[in-house]
């Protein structure tokens, strides 16, 4: 059921005016404007929260509504802005697909759907780019989520999460004439590595992504030439795979470094300090009724409707354990290297009117089928 919008909404125009503004960073108070006024002028009241999320929900109350759909999506783009440029059928500029191209086509279909007895809610979040203040803050109860990523159209029913920590091996300094008064922290490196190396070796795969993996992405140690050095640390980026969470991830680690080194040395490892939570690992069953409405509304809308993992954190991990999918017009990369996150970044004008399609077809059966 589609309502009746007092003016038609054109996703395109959406899009060219949205890519035009600068909204990096923190500079989403523009961004978010333009986004609460054309949802007012098609007749939705919009709020912005505490956290700086733009809200707006249609159709029953929450204690009411036979089911809670909810789109969410972000404006933040990451640095530098790219002026937007129109090349025939392809929008260039930064946001363009991610991810002013996917919420392009979700207010599309929000605009478009009468949910009746079910609700929709658009959320869209100010700083996914950064720390996610904005979804972590979101307390929305929604029974579906469909977030607006680049995707190409595919419906991405899983994603790694993230986690960042700090290894500190802790020795006792010594004259390098003398090493063996001392306790050498570089050295304590050395089974470490091979600890990391070894981590995920007895870890099953996960069935859609495929394994965790463990990276030292920077080491500091060291005082003096001519010292034992007394501390090293070693900073480590982990792509968990579900059931994993941040914290089990921590205390395992710290425990398989504390079994490979020297009772000597001392071992600490800390996640990194951050205002909201990791985006952790999530998956949603591929045979999920939500899964095949969008994969099938895709298809018909001109894409492949292909169900495959996201290859990039998400605040979809927020939503989780709900049945959560990422979807929308635009990739991560093509042949010729990265498209999101660079200054060549665009979206094909015909994949986000397609996208709209998809998302109006498969929101309007899921509201249906949830009465």
């Amino acid at each position: 059921m589609t309502s009746d919008a007092p003016h038609a909404f054109d996703p395109i125009a959406f899009l060219e005016r949205a890519v035009r503004i600068d909204s990096t960073e923190a500079n989403v108070g523009e961004m978010r404007d333009l986004l609460v006024d054309t949802l007012g002028t098609h007749g939705v009241d919009a709020t912005v929260d505490d956290a700086g999320n733009t809200l707006a929900s249609k159709g029953a109350s929450r204690e009411e509504c036979t089911r809670h759909v909810v789109f969410n999506t972000h404006i933040d783009t990451v640095p530098p802005h790219v002026p937007f440029e129109r090349d025939g059928a392809t929008i260039r500029g930064r946001g363009s697909c991610d991810a002013k191209g996917p919420l392009a086509a979700m207010l599309s279909a929000f605009l478009a759907v009468d949910p009746g007895e079910a609700r929709v809610t658009l959320a869209v979040t100010p700083d996914e780019e950064v720390l996610s203040t904005g979804a972590a803050a979101l307390n929305l109860d929604g029974d579906l989520y469909v977030v607006g990523e680049p995707t190409g159209l595919d419906v991405c029913t899983a994603a790694k999460g993230r986690f960042q920590g700090t290894l500190t091996l802790s020795g006792v300094a010594a004259h390098a004439a003398e090493p063996d008064s001392g306790v050498n922290a570089v050295a304590a490196l050395e089974p470490v590595l091979r600890e990391v190396r070894a981590f995920d070796a007895d870890r099953d795969s996960h069935p859609e992504l495929g394994p965790a993996t463990l990276t030292p992405t920077v080491v500091d140690g060291g005082a003096a030439t001519n010292q034992v050095p007394a501390e090293c640390t070693l900073v480590l980026d982990r792509r968990s795979v579900p059931p994993e969470t941040a914290e089990g991830f921590r205390g395992s680690f710290e425990s398989a470094v504390r079994e490979a080194v020297d009772d000597d040395v001392g071992v600490s490892f800390a996640l990194t300090d951050r205002s909201t939570p990791f985006l952790e690992a999530f998956a949603t069953d591929p045979a999920h009724e939500l899964v095949e409405t969008l994969s099938a509304a895709a298809r018909e809308a001109g894409g492949t409707g292909e169900v495959r993992p996201f290859t990039a954190a998400t605040e979809a991990s927020y939503f989780a354990p709900a049945p959560t999918v990422v979807f929308g017009p635009g990739v991560l990369a093509d042949d010729e290297g990265a498209v999101a996150h660079a200054d060549r970044e665009y979206v094909s004008v015909r994949e986000v009117r397609q996208a709209a399609e998809a998302l109006t077809s498969a929101l309007e059966s899921l509201v249906s089928s949830g009465a």
